[in-house]
This record gives structure tokens, C-alpha cells and sequence, in this order.
């Protein structure tokens, strides 16, 4: 299988991973082994950069700025509507990958390039709204408006989890924007990567458009933080841990840079009295087991009305005894596994400490082992009764184990939900038009994210994504989120022959 992907992009086993959108450097820094968690076998060995090759690619990029911002704002656009149309046409294989290497469900790696082309098209649309205000001056003779500028680099590091969506919802912004990108993938997911920027390039060099428009960055930490220190950069984008969120938030803003910072949720849905109980059954059980856990919108947390707690935890059991866990490019199971053997460790911490804390499984956790498990990354989902405050549940882990606790009104249910250090994704079941506008006001949810009747997995690109607190604040994807990618110009221009000042300010020579 993997010979087949990577011959569909044009992927060598042994394959440098520092491009520059023309040009791919010799890139000589240690290699990186791709090894699919499906089933334990290397997909390729990429070559990371060395600190040369990080100068040599923000060089380039810095000079393709130059020209790029200067390309009508709608021919930049165009070109990302191409680009959403090569990703259409390589839909099969790119989902196939992105579920091979990663370890979601081939449904969910075929979702992800869905996504990519619905920014694409947003994008496209958003290339000829790129608009400022225009406000009354308070001298006469005067006009006063503001209008958005390109940054210039923007440095994109992204997480294992959605390998190529979110850097799309970052880079398609940022190119219609007027700026250039060096992306820094997942080093546990290098592969899709590469994939990505040869159908980048394949588009650009089409079009004609500079080097250094679209270029690739594979290392370890310490490319990213190459990133995070340098004054060249005026904005990081990271997705990924609140740890890494928080060294990355410190260097960029001890020089005065910009971060949009996207990282750890620890969501929760709220089961009411009123819920339509089959409805809130799906949503429980895709947010808490799709992708195995590893979303940062994954539901950890079930907050249930005390009056449908027996009955809604029944059901949720008989559920979870149906689901399928196996390869996830076999279309008929629902959970594949998880990233790595480390994820694995994790995994197994986080129910050592649940027993210690006094939480009570509904379902059993632990790793599958035998014939189609060897890769030893694939566990089971599990539920546990356990109090809201305990230490684990103060903590997201990424993996598929949810959490079931009690509630006896509306208020006590927001608190419980609102009462943990991350602030991303949160939702509310009920058929109760008062419980619902409780919950969506500002006394409600704290989350970036707050839905009725619908789980807390997944989002629209047409809104903006993103969360508050440890969440780290950041907006990405759709809405007004493409501000983030450019600068706020005013302008004021006095087309008098008299030069007035602002508050009534005498000054006559």
C-alpha cells in the first residue's frame, strides 16, 4: 500500500523534506522514519533540516514576499482555487494516506481532504473581501479609513492529529492574504506533507508563482522553535499541546511577534432532562471515540441530568460493546488506532490514575492484541463514572476514554463544564429553548465553541475555530479569521489647502 501512495505523488522511500516550492535541498539534518500505526510498517524516511536549510528556506521565502504581495489579491485567489481543484482530483489518495499514516478511519482521512477543499473555496471567495472600514473624520475636508496589508512570513506548525486540514485552513488564508508560508509538520506525520506540497507545486508552477510562496519545513522541536525565535516570522501559527502552545506563545511574544495558537480541549456535552436521548447518543459516542480520542474536539466529558442518567449511560454501554476496532481503511470499523506506542503509554497512564482517584469503568479499557492488532497501537474505548474536579479530568488525554458524571441543574451543569483549565469546544443537548439560551449566554459556556444538539466534534470552515483559556485564543479557518494573516492600516487624507489638527488642537506659526 504504501509503495502505491507515494508513487501517486511522486514520494521516494528516501525523501528529502525541506522544499522550497521549486527547489528540494539535499536537507541535512537526521532522518525522520514514517511508520503507520495501522500496521507497524515504514511508509518512508524523510530527511529533516539542518539550521542552514531553515536560513537558506526563510531567505527565499522573505524574497518571494516581495513580489507575491504585489499579485492582485484575486489572482492569488485563483490560484488557490486550483489548488482546491488538484485536491479534488486527489482526493482518493491523499485521504487513503492521511488515514494510513495518522490511524483515523478512512472516512475521516477522506473528511479531512473535504476540508481542505472547502477553505479552498472559502478562500477564493474571501480573496475579493479583503475589506477595511471607512470613518468620518472629525476635520473637515478630510477622509478617514482603514485598509490590510500582508504580514509576510507565516510560519505554520501543525499537529499529528489533522496532518494537512489545519495547515490548509491556515495556508490558504495567508496566500490570498498576500503572504508566503513555511510549514513544519507533524514529525509523526511527514508524509502527508510532502504529498501536499507536491500538489502545491504542481498549481504554482503553473502559475508561475514565485519560490518561496509554499515552502516545507520537516524537523523536530527544534525546527519550530527556529520559528518561534525569529523576528523574520511576524506570525507563528501552532496547533498542537498547551506545553508546546505555551513555549511557543513566550519566544513569539518576547520579540513582540504574533502567535495564533490552537491547542488542547477538554470538552464536554451536557445530557439534558429534555435531550432527545438517540440524538445524543451519536454525538456522545463519534466526539469521544472518532480519530480514537486524538481530536482537540473530542468529547471527554459527559455532564448528564440525574434523571437520564441510568437510562442515557445503559444505552451508551450497549453502544460502545458495538463498536468496531481494526484497520481503519476497512470502511466497516469505526476506530483505528492510535499514533504511536508513546500515545499507547499514555493511554494506560491516564486509567492507572482514574483507578486511583476513585473513578468506576462502565467499560473497560486496555491495548488489543492478536491478529490484526501487531502494530500494538490499537486500544479500546472506555467510559468511567468519576467526579469532575479530580486531577485526570482536569487534563485532556488524548485518547479515547470518557468521563460520565451527575448534575442536578442548569447552572451546576455550566459550572462543571466551564470549571477546567481549557476552553475549546463544548455542547448541549436539549429539546428546552431556555436551557439552550442559557447555555449560549454570556453566563453559559466559556468555550470558543458552543452547539445545541450537536456533539463537540467537528466544525464548519465558514466559523471561526478556535477557543479561550489554555486553549490559547487563537481563531482560524472562517469568519473574520483572516485578519489574523495581515496588518490594520488607517489612513487619513486632507484634500484642503489648510492643514487642520485633530481635538481642536491651535498650533499657527
Amino acid at each position: 500500500m504504501a509503495e502505491d501512495l507515494l508513487k501517486a505523488f511522486g514520494i521516494h522511500a528516501q525523501q528529502s523534506g525541506v522544499s522550497t516550492g521549486k527547489h528540494w535541498l539535499a536537507a541535512g539534518g537526521p532522518a525522520i522514519v514514517s511508520v503507520s500505526p495501522v500496521d507497524n510498517k515504514t511508509i518512508a524516511t524523510v530527511k529533516s533540516a539542518t539550521h542552514d536549510d531553515y536560513d537558506l528556506v526563510v531567505t527565499v521565502a522573505q524574497e518571494a514576499f516581495r513580489e507575491w504581495r504585489n499579485w492582485p489579491a484575486p489572482r492569488r485567489g485563483d490560484v488557490v482555487r486550483q489548488i482546491g481543484e488538484a485536491l479534488r482530483k486527489n482526493k482518493e489518495h491523499l485521504g487513503r494516506l492521511v488515514s494510513y499514516e495518522m490511524g483515523k478511519s478512512l472516512q475521516e482521512g477522506y473528511g479531512e481532504v473535504q476540508e481542505m477543499i472547502d477553505i479552498c473555496d472559502f478562500a477564493v471567495g474571501l480573496s475579493r473581501q479583503l475589506h477595511g472600514l471607512t470613518m468620518h473624520s472629525e476635520r473637515p475636508g478630510h477622509r478617514m479609513y482603514e485598509q490590510w496589508h500582508p504580514l509576510g512570513i507565516t510560519g505554520i506548525i501543525s499537529a499529528f492529529n489533522f496532518p494537512v486540514a489545519v495547515w490548509s485552513w491556515n495556508a490558504m488564508l495567508a496566500w490570498v492574504c498576500g503572504n508566503v508560508c513555511i510549514w513544519k509538520p507533524s514529525e509523526k506525520t511527514p508524509v502527508t506533507a510532502l504529498a501536499c506540497q507536491r500538489i502545491v507545486e504542481t498549481v504554482f508552477t503553473a502559475n508561475n508563482v514565485p519560490e518561496g510562496v509554499s515552502c516545507l519545513l520537516t524537523g523536530h522541536r527544534e525546527a519550530g522553535e527556529w520559528m518561534a525565535n525569529d523576528h523574520r516570522i511576524p506570525l507563528v501559527s501552532a496547533t498542537g499541546s498547551t506545553r508546546m502552545g505555551k513555549s511557543v506563545g513566550a519566544a513569539v511574544g518576547a520579540r513582540l511577534g504574533r502567535s495564533l495558537l490552537e491547542l488542547g480541549g477538554n470538552n464536554a456535552i451536557i445530557i439534558s432532562q429534555d435531550a432527545d436521548l438517540d440524538m445524543s447518543l451519536i454525538g456522545a459516542v463519534f466526539g469521544a471515540v472518532g480519530t480514537a480520542g486524538q481530536r482537540c474536539t473530542s468529547t471527554r466529558r459527559l455532564i448528564i441530568h440525574e434523571s437520564v442518567y441510568y437510562a442515557f449511560t445503559t444505552r451508551l454501554i450497549k453502544a460502545y460493546a458495538q463498536l468496531r476496532i481494526g484497520d481503519p481503511l476497512d470502511e466497516n470499523n469505526h476506530v483505528g488506532p492510535l499514533i504511536d506506542k508513546d500515545a499507547v503509554k499514555a493511554y494506560l497512564h491516564s486509567i492507572a490514575q482514574i483507578r486511583e482517584q476513585g473513578g468506576t469503568f462502565l467499560v473497560e479499557g486496555g491495548v488489543l492484541e492478536g491478529p490484526g492488532f501487531e502494530s500494538g497501537c490499537y486500544v479500546k474505548p472506555c467510559i468511567a463514572a468519576i467526579d469532575n474536579v479530580s486531577d485526570i479530568v482536569q487534563h485532556e488525554t488524548f485518547a479515547p476514554i470518557l468521563y460520565v458524571m451527575k448534575y442536578q441543574t442548569l447552572t451546576e451543569a455550566i459550572a462543571m463544564q466551564n470549571d477546567v483549565p481549557q476552553g475549546l469546544s463544548s455542547a448541549i443537548m436539549t429539546l428546552n429553548l431556555r436551557e439552550a439560551e442559557q447555555f449560549l449566554s454570556q453566563t453559559g459556556s466559556d468555550c470558543g465553541i458552543a452547539n445545541v444538539n450537536i456533539g463537540t466534534s467537528g466544525a464548519e470552515i465558514g466559523g471561526a475555530f478556535g477557543g479561550e483559556k489554555e486553549t490559547g485564543g487563537g481563531r482560524e479557518s472562517g469568519s473574520d479569521a483572516w485578519r489574523a494573516y495581515m496588518r490594520r492600516q488607517t489612513n487619513t487624507i486632507n484634500y484642503t489647502d489648510k492643514l487642520p489638527l485633530a481635538q481642536g488642537i491651535k498650533f499657527d506659526l
